[in-house]
């Protein structure tokens, strides 16, 4: 029989979170294990071929992290991976990369440029932009009683200090077309912006989000991010350079591996058991310190901890919480021929600009809303027609020269067009309403890519690789919806509300060395790189259970709890 495994922390999830932890952990010198139920880990950084010499990215390709104090601390370019950081760089907003009009291309005004720049600091000298991203996202959740008001909410402390003029209560109010009303000038600009959130995770129509709204756009521009989809700079080979880091620093991965049960005994987490049909052959991995769970919120608590263990209360909150956070289709298209916009979007002479992708339409945020209805309101398949549907989509020539996403001889591949449709658990038609019919919504796609490009027809295409969102969950069992970001963002499960304010800093109430760290149990949701980690972290440390080396350094806005070891250090 297969002799029992001890660490000091067990890791249920090898996503991109549940390895962060598992990086800052093992670079502590504490002995981990991560139990991956799939045979690989990567979660939704995921780079696929579908066929040979095609590569599509089915889930996310933008690489929302520029501010992450992990890039330091973890030492990531020692593994493969240097972030660019430059704080002058030029922000991509010209029209021929950005956002369309059904009219054409839409002309950014100077107050455009300025008010964004105004917004997200980087007028300063020095900007504080890299400061107002970490004090949104990279930043653990206050103890909760600590009042949460305009000056002590870490954003707002941001703005008091170096934008003193933006500074108002105002601000915890407002809706990001609020935000941008006041400081910026065209509607298709402000609707582009407010889309871009929409898919990122926070919605750019919900009161009390702005900022958060707002950053979540700025996250993945520069100067965070200088080519998103860079051979460097993608999704797919960032987490290839955080596994390398966790492994370097002797953090052990075992893949095929799902957990059937967190032990819990006398109110302590002790360990996990695998299920029958792992294949690891020790059943029961004990943890030494703390089992953390980067698993999806429902099945942690419903499944892996069981009823037996919570309060019926607690419990029925648990399966209360709401989850309808959009969902992305994801569309690539594999042609003979580079694709070419419509005469209207070209920018003279044509061979000199070639299809970099775009945002449309932006005409208006009633058109805004209209998406927004069949997407968060009726929750049903979408009755727009596919021409007035928002999209937004990269093409080959933004990946780096380095690393084609296509190496098939006289092929192309293009995307992915990403589309926001409604989750598939509160889809009114049902679960598989959109798989049912996949055909029809691959041919939508197209069509809604027909508004601007003019050789998406038969003769050049060759084939559609769509992914519904059902099927993305199913690829990845621990999202929700088959949304990368897995939860709304809007003021009610916002930081210390999310995603219940019990559960805020990371702890499992009545169950000692029990920890979340999934984008449905955390703050922040989604793929803001290296976040729930690194504010884990600084509860871990409170706790005990970590004790990192100088390398650390704690957010300028953490405060510990009373009563526990602060994670700023002496």
């Amino acid at each position: 029989m297969a002799k029992e495994e001890r660490y000091d922390v067990v890791i249920i999830g090898g996503g991109h979170n549940g390895t962060t932890t598992a990086a800052y952990l093992a670079k502590c010198g504490l002995s981990v294990c991560v139990l991956e139920e799939r045979p690989e880990c990567g979660g939704a950084q995921e780079t696929v071929e579908p066929m040979a010499g095609v590569r599509i990215q089915p889930h996310a390709i933008a690489n929302y992290g520029g501010s992450a104090p992990g890039w330091e601390q973890l030492e990531l370019w020692r593994y493969g991976f240097r972030m660019d950081w430059d704080p002058k760089a030029v922000i991509p907003l010209e029209t021929d990369r950005h956002l369309f009009t059904t009219d054409g291309p839409a002309p950014i005004t100077e107050k455009d440029k300025m008010g964004w720049a105004k917004m997200t600091g980087l007028l300063t000298d020095p900007p504080y932009y890299k400061d107002l991203m970490r004090a949104t996202f990279w930043c653990p959740p206050h103890p909760q009683d600590v009042e949460l008001n305009e000056h002590t909410i870490p954003y707002m402390q941001v703005y008091k200090q170096h934008a003193p003029d933006m500074w108002t209560r105002e601000l915890l109010e407002m809706t990001m077309f609020d935000l941008m009303d006041e400081y910026c000038d065209t509607e298709w600009f402000k609707v582009n912006m407010a889309w871009t959130a929409l898919v990122s995770g926070a919605h750019g129509h919900m009161e009390g989000v702005a900022i958060p709204a707002l950053n979540c756009v700025a996250t993945v521009f520069p100067p965070a991010v200088a080519k998103p989809v860079a051979a460097r700079g993608n999704m797919h080979g960032y987490f290839h350079a955080i596994i390398r880091c966790a492994i370097a620093h002797g953090a052990v991965f075992r893949t095929c591996c799902p957990v059937e049960e967190i032990i819990i005994e006398d109110g302590r987490a002790m360990g996990v058991r695998l299920r029958d049909d792992a294949t690891w052959a020790s059943k029961k991995i004990w943890a030494n310190k703390a089992v953390i769970s980067a698993a999806h919120i429902k099945p942690t608590f419903l499944d892996l901890i069981g009823p037996q263990h919570l309060d019926h209360g607690f419990q029925q909150r648990i399966k209360d919480l709401s989850l309808k956070g959009g969902s992305l289709y994801m569309t690539h298209f594999l042609t003979k021929e580079e694709l070419r916009y419509r005469p209207k979007y070209q920018r003279q002479p044509a061979e000199d600009y070639p299809f970099t992708g775009t945002f449309f339409p932006s005409d208006s945020r009633e058109l805004y809303f209209e998406n927004v209805r069949d997407v968060l309101g009726s929750q049903t398949n979408l009755t727009l027609p596919p021409e007035k549907a928002m999209w937004g989509m990269v093409s080959s020539s933004l990946y780096d020269e380095t690393n084609p996403q296509c190496t098939r001889p006289d092929r192309v591949i293009n995307g992915p067009l990403w589309m926001m449709v409604p989750t598939p658990q509160y889809n009114v038609e049902g679960e598989d309403a959109m798989d049912r019919e996949k055909e029809k919504w691959n041919e939508y796609m197209r069509q809604a890519l027909s508004a601007v490009v003019e050789n998406i027809d038969d003769d050049n295409l060759i084939k559609i690789f769509g992914e519904t969102p059902r099927e993305q969950e199913f690829r990845n069992t621990g999202m929700m919806g088959g949304s990368w970001y897995g939860i709304r963002c809007d003021r009610d499960e916002w930081w210390n509300e999310r995603p219940l304010p019990e559960l805020a800093r990371y702890r499992v109430p009545d169950i000692d060395g029990l920890y979340l760290a999934h984008q449905s149990a955390a703050h922040p949701g989604g793929l803001c790189l290296m976040a729930v980690g690194y504010n884990l972290m600084h509860i871990l440390i409170e706790d005990g259970v970590a004790e990192p080396g100088d390398w650390w350094y704690a957010s300028p806005w953490y405060i510990p709890e009373e009563g526990k070891i602060s994670a700023a250090g002496r």
